[in-house]
């Protein structure tokens, strides 16, 4: 906890990444440069996200970012996190993207479209607010294997929470409170 004269502090942010690698360093200390001789709300957006675990940048498929950018045209999209590559999706519209990272394939692909995969640092040079013709984009935080364990617990009534079982099958998890036949049914 986070201990001061008066007790604990109950607003508590990061101020710097958790991570030691040093390129996520360098982007934030360019960030931080930005923020302070910009004043953009765009920037220090960018900058907070950049401070996030993990969890909290959460990776953007092709095929979300293609539906976010319809009727788009000319702006670039920018994602703090991962774009990954999703093979449900057949045609990929030429896009210009900024991310933290790319998968392979969704890196090929975009180029591959007559789009471009851009670093935070070549963005800040054609415009270092950001602001101008960009959209800001996360992905899906919820949809992690984890959360769908989170919330009242496994066989109380309307609970849609997943139980944590060794395997599913015909005899695991399904006596009392899942048939008519054994008290009750959920």
């Amino acid at each position: 906890i986070d201990l001061i004269a008066g007790g604990k502090s109950k607003k508590t942010k990061r101020t710097e990444p958790k991570s030691d690698d040093v390129y996520l360093k360098l982007l934030v200390k360019a960030n931080r440069y930005l923020v302070r001789r910009t004043e953009s709300k765009f920037n220090a957006v960018i900058l907070k996200r950049l401070f996030m675990s993990k969890v909290n940048k959460a990776p953007l498929s092709l095929s979300r970012l293609v539906r976010y950018m319809d009727g788009k045209d000319g702006k670039i999209a920018v994602i703090v996190g991962t774009v990954t590559d999703d093979v449900r999706i057949e045609d990929v519209p030429a896009l210009t993207v900024t991310a933290l990272r790319f998968t392979e394939s969704a890196r090929a692909r975009i180029h591959k479209a007559g789009g471009e995969c851009l670093t935070f640092d070549q963005l800040a040079l054609p415009c270092p607010t950001w602001s101008e013709n960009t959209v800001l984009l996360r992905g899906p935080k919820n949809t992690r294997e984890a959360v769908k364990h989170f919330g009242p617990a496994p066989g109380v009534p309307h609970s849609h929470t997943k139980p944590y079982v060794r395997q599913t099958g015909k005899k695991i998890e399904i006596a009392r409170g899942r048939r008519r036949s054994r008290g009750f049914k959920v």
